[in-house]
């Protein structure tokens, strides 16, 4: 149904607008009795054996909602019911940014794929945690950044506001230094300040009586040498693990035309999924599988997200693959688990 007569209908409008449309839209719906138990009951696939125990933490099934569909947690009770196990808000920075100018969100259908170049717009972390307040229960990670104006010297007090004003509202923390859309973000990866920034974290985490796990999301485009560099983060810094991948910069065997697909911004979506997985096999491989990873990238059927999990993933994510394939992907990606688990 989604594919057939909800996509295309979606597809006709700007994509940007059209979130926004659909965040209302599901809003409202919510709010009518029976929508939620309906919604719940053609969607969710409620098994113990699909539960998960990663870093402490129980996941009612391994199927999440990456960062950035839900950037200012407006509607994380509501996406729950669609069956995702944890629902990722974010990226969030201390202060309100309006992000890059418009037009900045580009849908390339032919490749299955989406160009964004966003550049962490939100409303701030003060304004998400009111929402957050509001938590039904779902399990939410926390994708923290910072603001465009914070010099990458600086960045450290950024992460650290974020990462206390959300303390006690997320479950775990993720922090993005690998969007392509902030300019010199990604400089944050190189091997000195990631391990700078990540120990300040992880010294204001042991502060707390009780500490939060704190994950990092990593570029598809790191070379082996800085993936093996990300182990040696990771091993150091005793973070909790990694998320593999973020979207990418490069524009290879693309179907659509050149200037679409020559937009600037990270690309997601099927062209990923190979890559997405050939890190998440390397970091699982080189490490011994010394940390758990959550693989995300171009993940648009069951098949993508099992070779995901074979490769070495505990958790996966949807994002592109769930704006292309709608809600069913969730359930079918459970149902394939099982299936190979029996």
């Amino acid at each position: 149904m989604y594919k057939l007569l909800v996509r295309p209908i979606l597809f006709r409008f700007d994509p940007e607008n059209i979130h926004h449309f659909t965040f209302k839209t599901i809003r409202f719906l919510a709010k009518i009795p029976l929508v939620s138990p309906i919604l719940r009951s053609l969607y969710q696939k409620n098994d113990p054996r699909l539960e998960r125990e990663v870093f402490g933490l129980k996941f009612k099934n391994p199927v999440g909602l990456a960062a950035g569909f839900d950037k200012d947690a407006k509607l994380f009770n509501e996406l729950s019911d669609f069956g995702f196990g944890f629902i990722e808000i974010g990226t969030l920075t201390p202060k309100p940014q309006a992000g890059n100018p418009k037009k900045r969100l580009f849908r390339l259908k032919k490749d299955s794929a989406i160009i964004n170049r966003m550049g962490f717009n939100n409303g701030g972390v003060e304004d998400a945690v009111k929402r957050l307040k509001k938590n039904k229960g779902v399990l939410i990670g926390g994708n923290i950044g910072k603001n465009k104006v914070t010099p990458n010297e600086n960045a450290v007090e950024d992460y650290t506001l974020c990462f206390d004003a959300l303390f006690d509202f997320v479950d775990y923390f993720v922090v993005n230094v690998s969007s392509p859309n902030t300019p010199n973000l990604r400089a944050l990866q190189d091997k000195e300040p990631l391990t700078a920034l990540l120990n300040t974290l992880q010294n204001k985490n042991q502060e707390r009586p009780q500490q939060k796990p704190i994950l990092l999301k990593i570029a598809p485009d790191l070379t082996n040498e800085q993936l093996l560099d990300i182990i040696e983060i990771v091993r150091e810094t005793k973070i909790a693990g990694v998320i593999a991948t973020n979207t990418t910069i490069l524009r290879e065997g693309l179907k659509s035309s050149a200037v679409l697909s020559g937009e600037t911004g990270g690309l997601s979506g099927k062209p990923l999924t190979n890559r997405s997985t050939e890190v998440i096999r390397f970091l699982s491989e080189k490490s011994n599988k010394a940390f758990p990873i959550i693989g995300v990238g171009g993940i648009h059927t069951a098949k993508d997200a099992i070779e995901k999990l074979e490769a070495g993933a505990s958790l996966v994510q949807l994002y592109t693959g769930f704006i292309y394939e709608g809600p069913k992907l969730i359930k079918d990606i459970n149902k394939a688990i099982l299936s190979k688990q029996s």
